[in-house]
């Protein structure tokens, strides 16, 4: 009798041990659970230690709230220029009403899935091939605007969605490229041909600047040397100024007719040894001693020249 209740007591006591268990559960922190009460749902658990009632509750969801990365098959796309375009990439998404999440779809991570398959055939079937390289940006607002939407009811929120990879047939891959390479030999002869003109444009601006230059200074050296003559010529005839008063003020001076007289007889040997040596012909006084008579036919040789120069 003893071994029966003692055994009794064991069992209730494991019994409610597991009601304890059962009653008190511990949600972690960016955690959600969905609590149905006799089938039917009742609350939603957040983070913390949370009661329910054994028997009558039950938890029948647990969705995580952190940012989820889903990866999406590759799959094959038709663009518009009708060439197959191989399409890889990632969705991140997070649950942002466990209950939604929990009833608005069977397997919300499919339907995501499925629904950002075929918006990216969608979005693909309206661009080109070039133009799916160009914009990768506008197919995944595109795809994530379009899943968002729907995703809605079902308490999920799509954050963003990013092409991994697009991989075009191995014959387009190729032609596209040998057209890469065109290009970049065409930039290439442009760039050079681009060098060479500047080049050109170079050389004739510095001929230009050079020949300004020389005539600039050409110009300046002529001035200088006009300006040069003139004030040679001004001091000369400056000179020749003094020269004459001093003159004019010696010969005012007692003695100074002698002087001029003396001079101007000078001259006149001079001048006839020079008309000597050429071919003119002059005329001479028949007395070559009478100095007033050679004074005053030196004074007409004078005259002469002066004339004849």
């Amino acid at each position: 009798m003893d071994f029966s209740f003692g055994t009794v007591a064991w069992v209730l006591f494991f019994i409610a041990g597991v009601l304890v268990f059962k009653t008190i559960n511990v949600v972690p922190q960016q955690h959600a659970w969905v609590v149905e009460r006799l089938g039917k749902y009742h609350a939603t658990l957040g983070p913390g230690l949370r009661w329910v009632v054994p028997i009558v509750d039950r938890i029948a969801y647990k969705h995580v709230l952190k940012e989820i990365p889903l990866d999406v098959p590759p799959q094959v796309c038709i663009t518009k220029d009708n060439t197959q375009l191989q399409v890889d990439g990632i969705l991140y998404f997070q649950v942002t009403d466990p209950m939604r999440a929990s009833y608005g779809s069977s397997n919300y991570l499919q339907a995501i899935t499925q629904l950002a398959q075929t918006t990216l055939r969608s979005v693909i079937g309206r661009m080109e091939l070039d133009k799916t390289f160009e914009e990768r940006d506008h197919i995944n607002a595109a795809i994530v605007n379009a899943i968002d939407e729907s995703a809605a009811n079902w308490g999920v929120k799509v954050l963003r969605y990013e092409i991994k990879d697009l991989t075009p047939p191995k014959e387009i891959l190729h032609a596209m490229q040998a057209q890469i390479t065109a290009e970049r030999e065409k930039r290439a002869l442009i760039a050079a041909s681009e060098g060479r003109k500047q080049e050109q444009i170079n050389i004739a601006a510095g001929e230009r600047e050079a020949a300004i230059a020389r005539s600039e200074g050409d110009k300046q050296a002529a001035i200088n040397e006009a300006q040069g003559q003139a004030t040679a010529i001004l001091a000369i005839a400056e000179a020749s100024a003094e020269a004459l008063r001093k003159t004019a003020a010696a010969i005012r001076e007692p003695g100074g007719s002698d002087a001029v007289n003396l001079k101007v007889a000078e001259q006149y040997v001079s001048a006839f040894a020079q008309l000597a040596r050429t071919n003119n012909s002059i005329i001479v006084p028949a007395n070559l001693s009478d100095i007033s008579g050679l004074i005053a036919g030196a004074m007409q040789v004078v005259k002469s020249q002066q004339k004849i120069i």
